[in-house]
């Protein structure tokens, strides 16, 4: 005894368009949404240097910057601040050596121009290699 009629089984099956819908949605909802940010500030890693005792070196000029933007070249004050009168005394001081190494030893408040200074000034004269002294911590670590 059977009393209800055999049907065939439909077979399920996924209906894909309100699939679609559903995720164009929530990637429109997503751009939408999205901050974009952009870089505000720059991310760096300062190297780490060790003093060691100094060496005396013979092709090696120190310039000294002070905190009010005076220059010092091999422990004689350069009378005024502009570049070309610390071109002079770089030019005087390294003579005819163009592999000369400049040391510049500045203030921690020294500014920034005179550092630059320096830098067009050793490259009016010719010289290319310059080196930054720094100071080192308590803990035996460089100054970050």
């Amino acid at each position: 005894m059977q009393f209800r009629k055999h049907r065939p089984q439909d077979e399920p099956e996924i209906n894909l368009i309100p699939f679609i819908d559903v995720l164009l949605v929530v990637l429109i909802f997503l751009m939408l949404t999205t901050t974009y940010s952009r870089i505000t500030e720059l991310k760096i890693n300062l190297p780490v240097a060790n003093a060691q005792s100094t060496q005396a070196r013979p092709k090696e000029l120190v310039v000294m910057v002070t905190a009010d933007g005076r220059y010092v070249v091999n422990q004689r004050m350069v009378e005024g601040r502009g570049t070309d009168v610390l071109a002079a005394a770089l030019s005087g001081a390294a003579g005819t050596a163009k592999d000369t190494i400049i040391v510049v030893n500045a203030d921690a408040s020294a500014s920034h121009q005179s550092v630059i200074n320096v830098m067009d000034a050793a490259r009016r004269v010719g010289l290319s290699q310059l080196t930054f002294a720094t100071q080192s911590t308590s803990d035996g670590r460089g100054a970050p």
